[in-house]
């Protein structure tokens, strides 16, 4: 890790992950022959950008200039409007300054709020989208603004259609409803804000490992029927709703009487045995859709991710996988996939 903060060379691509996680995505940049390099906590550069996205990847876009002032100097707001003058005209922008998710970057939350809001004050008004779904739907540019330690600011660009996330430098951050069980629940609702559609009213859900219901609680708010699968007791509201069906059982053992809409787990298990359980599932064609967590408190981590995925769509047959470190992700990726009927 350098010393200081390096600033992203223009024309590569500049990707932000969880402090500590840097060399992860390293490994698997590498891996992809992309050519990596260290900027500092929380942020990684590379020459080119994989087709399959590293898991320990947040967001993602190309930078288009950088600033390291001597001193830490803030840089003008006209030079940042300039730069962004060779961006390709009438694409509506979604402009999202953030800091580096590290202890450093976090002490620059100020000045990337006070940054963000003058460029947006200098810019035409009608260029300026505020809506996510807006900005996929319209094609806009999610134009980012990195602002790190050391006085360096970073100016990228991505397509909102392309972008691994919307949120300013991936920190999706989902509220905690006063009544949820567990911070498991956050999870749950930043996995399905990032899918095309998510469970509704009527759905069937099995939630292996259910207990205390972090998860069974936001899938019944969201008027979906669920059936618990954990040999521990739920929350006593959960277990005496009528559409929670709690079934006392080690997940491994259990198997449906009827397939599902959607499969979820959340259990802390080891990986490789989750992974078997969920391609079970899959291959059985016991549910359509999948979103589980998979712990991952070893040291090495990117060579047993890629054994889950292969165990994922190769043994269980899951199709359109995805493997994303969220950002109320721990020690653990959070994986959707889904099967055709």
């Amino acid at each position: 890790m350098p010393a200081q903060t390096l600033a992203a060379q223009p024309a590569r691509w500049l990707w932000t992950c969880r402090e500590g996680f840097e060399g992860h995505l390293f490994e698997e940049l590498a891996w992809a022959d992309a050519a990596p390099r260290l900027l500092g906590p929380a942020l990684v550069e590379s020459q080119q950008r994989p087709d399959v996205p590293p898991a320990f990847g947040r967001a993602v876009e190309k930078v288009i200039t950088t600033w390291a002032p001597p001193g830490g100097a803030q840089v003008p707001v006209e030079d940042i409007v300039a730069a962004m003058s060779g961006l390709p005209p009438r694409v509506p922008w979604l402009v999202r300054a953030y800091t580096p998710d590290s202890a450093k970057g976090n002490t620059q939350a100020g000045r990337a709020e006070a940054l963000e809001a003058a460029v947006r004050a200098a810019l035409p008004p009608a260029r300026l989208l505020e809506d996510d779904g807006r900005a996929r739907e319209a094609g806009a540019l999610l134009v980012g603004l990195c602002v790190a330690p050391e006085g360096v600011l970073m100016l990228g660009a991505v397509s909102a259609r392309e972008a691994l996330s919307l949120a300013p430098g991936g920190r999706r951050r989902m509220k905690r409803a006063g009544e949820s069980p567990s911070r498991a629940a956050m999870k749950l609702e930043e996995a399905l804000d990032g899918l095309a559609h998510e469970p509704g009213r009527g759905d069937v859900c099995v939630d292996l490992g259910a207990a205390p219901g972090g998860w069974t609680q936001r899938l019944v708010a969201r008027g979906a029927r669920v059936v618990a699968v954990d040999p521990a007791k739920l929350m006593p509201e959960l277990a005496r709703n009528p559409r929670v069906q709690h079934v006392q059982e080690s997940a491994f053992a259990y198997a449906p009487e009827e397939p599902a809409d959607w499969l979820f787990c959340d259990m802390a298990w080891r990986p490789l045995e989750v992974a078997q359980l969920l391609a079970k599932w899959g291959r059985r064609r016991w549910a359509r859709n999948l979103v589980a967590n998979i712990k991952l408190p070893m040291k090495d981590k990117n060579p047993l991710l890629l054994r889950v995925r292969q165990i994922l769509v190769e043994d269980g047959g899951w199709e359109g996988l995805t493997v994303r470190q969220l950002y109320h992700d721990r020690d653990e990726v959070t994986v959707t996939a889904h099967r055709m009927r």
